[in-house]
């Protein structure tokens, strides 16, 4: 994304889910920003935001672009839509970038095509554009949506680089990785003081390069995999008082993202001693005894119920009733 960085230009640039595109666009935008700016003593030459997901209107990126230089959307956007071009250029940006575009609807490509247009137009400030989407494979979601026949997107087309208008970020090679890992010592260092993971840079691209991480063979490690088994490797050292990352905690970690992964365990509470009891003298253990009925022997009295005792109540009491009453 460095290196498509240059005024005036629109690029789409396209890159595998976790391979880092969020982490490149934070570490661009910091390296950019600094203090030149009529305006708060602030200058942003890079702006980045996240399209929207659920809401289509341009307002949503509107006010998403706005944040990002840290300005509170206040008023009708009818109203600041048509500051924002002086706003930017005040601020000194020089570049948009639209994180997530895949999710680009027709009205944020309306937005950010009049804004390029009114800053070169009305103040001759080119402003470059970078589109950031991801996908895997050779598809370029950007590029089906760009080539429709429609007006629009002939327009949006031609203001596409000339030379290189769609690139696509591969993953880390081997060397790459051992790079990394290589920054990865000094952030880690002040935890575990003696701790040199490059040694492990061979292991650690052959197990990331497995067919259950790397589908498609590409020979190449994405950065969210590798990421997450380090620090799961380091978190086990670390756990047990090492001052290094230890084989078996690697081991552990690799086996934890590649074979377990999609294992899903059951969390529940163990039964206990009173539950156990009762679920056995609840549960039967054989077929039901069926006790025959007892025939009512002529002669004998049967004890009253509850229910014999009530009719007989009911009885008495009537007839003490009818009494009174044939005495009055």
């Amino acid at each position: 994304m460095d290196a498509q960085f240059l005024p005036g230009n629109v690029h789409a640039v396209v890159a595998e889910p976790g391979s880092g595109k969020s982490m490149g666009i934070r570490d661009l935008v910091d390296a950019y920003t600094h203090t030149r700016s009529t305006i708060s003593g602030r200058s942003y030459p890079v702006v980045a935001a996240t399209a929207p997901k659920n809401d289509p209107k341009e307002a949503a990126l509107g006010n998403s672009l706005m944040l990002a230089m840290n300005l509170s959307p206040h008023g009708r956007w009818s109203e600041r839509k048509y500051v924002l071009p002086s706003v930017l250029k005040n601020y000194g940006v020089e570049c948009f970038i639209i994180d997530d575009a895949h999710d680009l609807s027709m009205q944020y490509l309306i937005l950010m095509k009049e804004l390029t247009d009114q800053l070169r137009l009305h103040y001759g400030y080119p402003v470059g554009l970078c589109l950031v989407a991801a996908g895997r494979g050779a598809a370029v979601p950007l590029k089906d949506i760009l080539d429709q026949p429609e007006t629009m997107w002939m327009q949006f087309r031609r203001r596409l680089d000339r030379v290189q208008p769609y690139c696509q970020i591969a993953s880390h090679t081997q060397e790459e990785v051992r790079d990394i890992l290589g920054t990865l010592e000094r952030i880690y260092h002040p935890y575990l003081p003696t701790l040199n993971l490059q040694r492990w840079s061979t292991a650690i691209y052959t197990w990331l390069t497995h067919p259950l991480l790397d589908p498609q063979t590409s020979g190449r490690v994405n950065m969210d995999l590798l990421m997450k088994l380090v620090t799961t490797a380091l978190e086990l050292s670390y756990a047990e008082g090492r001052q290094d990352v230890t084989e078996v905690a690697l081991e552990a970690a690799a086996q934890l993202l590649m074979l377990t992964r999609d294992n899903i365990p059951v969390i529940d509470a163990p039964p206990t001693k009173k539950s156990q009891t009762t679920s056995k003298e609840e549960t039967p253990t054989g077929p039901p005894i069926s006790h025959p009925k007892r025939r009512r022997r002529a002669g004998v009295s049967q004890p009253e119920t509850h229910s014999d005792l009530h009719s007989e109540m009911s009885e008495e009491t009537v007839s003490k009733q009818d009494e009174g009453n044939f005495v009055i």
